[in-house]
């Protein structure tokens, strides 16, 4: 150390103090992340600029940045809920949602890092109770379903709102009823089903039924039309027209004209 100039020691000393500084100033933001700036020595929070973006970022080493997720995350929620006549009902559901880039200070100064566990959770568990409670157990477990997860979504998004809290999406995985209540509910589901199906061959054989009929009507109108314009005159002319025809077969065959019935030709063959 001695042999060093003495400009050299406080310039190497000098770095070292800055590459420190530098070390501790440093702040990377991640990919689909964003940075809250705390200033120790100034107004805390900040919260009248935007905040950090991705990449890399110089801060003053006193102060403090808060990284958050901004990209849309998802949440599993499990609750048992009552439905209209105070059933307990399993619902298992989840959430897509993601914190207001913009409101990212606020978030941060008035609801901290736990947003989810204060703000969302209980948000999605109260709109849920509201909800259930509006319906049967039948109803939750066939024909609601999609009702249901709409009106949740509504009255979440409601509360979470002016929370910084973007909800994008609720979605109910599962409705889990009593075995017993599952079990009567299916055995009329399938009384009911066994009841259209009937119905439905009931209508099926009125219907053919019906085709039957006039059909047949149709055969007997078409018989006495042709009866009433069928005179005597037209069936002796078509008996001669039918004899002129055999006369002119080469089968073996005796006409014998004006002897039949009416005067129709008779025709008398080999046999």
């Amino acid at each position: 150390m001695d042999r060093l100039p003495k400009i050299a020691l406080p310039t190497i000393i000098g770095l070292i103090l800055f590459v420190i500084l530098v070390s501790k100033s440093a702040i990377t933001i991640g990919s689909g992340e964003a940075g809250v700036l705390y200033k120790t020595f100034g107004d805390g929070v900040v919260t009248d600029q935007p905040p950090l973006g991705e990449g890399f970022h110089l801060v003053a080493p006193w102060n403090k940045v808060f990284v958050y997720e901004v990209r849309q995350q998802e949440i599993f929620e499990k609750m048992k809920v009552l439905s209209s006549n105070g059933l307990d009902i399993q619902l298992d559901a989840s959430a897509w949602f993601q914190p207001k880039f913009s409101d990212l200070g606020k978030l941060h100064q008035e609801k901290s890092e736990q947003y989810k566990d204060r703000i969302l959770l209980p948000a999605i568990r109260s709109a849920a109770r509201s909800v259930v409670g509006r319906y049967t157990p039948e109803q939750l477990y066939s024909t609601k379903r999609d009702a249901i997860q709409k009106e949740i979504f509504e009255e979440t998004k409601n509360i979470v709102d002016d929370q910084y809290i973007q909800l994008n999406e609720i979605l109910v995985r599962d409705v889990t009823l009593p075995e017993t209540i599952k079990e009567a509910i299916e055995r009329k589901l399938r009384q009911e089903q066994q009841s259209l199906e009937y119905e439905f061959r009931l209508i099926s054989a009125e219907k053919e039924a019906e085709r039957q009929r006039i059909e047949a009507q149709g055969k007997a109108d078409a018989n006495r039309i042709l009866s009433a314009s069928l005179t005597d005159k037209i069936l002796q002319d078509k008996g001669i027209e039918a004899t002129l025809k055999l006369a002119e077969s080469p089968n073996s065959k005796v006409v014998v004209v004006g002897s039949a019935k009416d005067g129709l030709p008779l025709i008398l063959g080999n046999n």
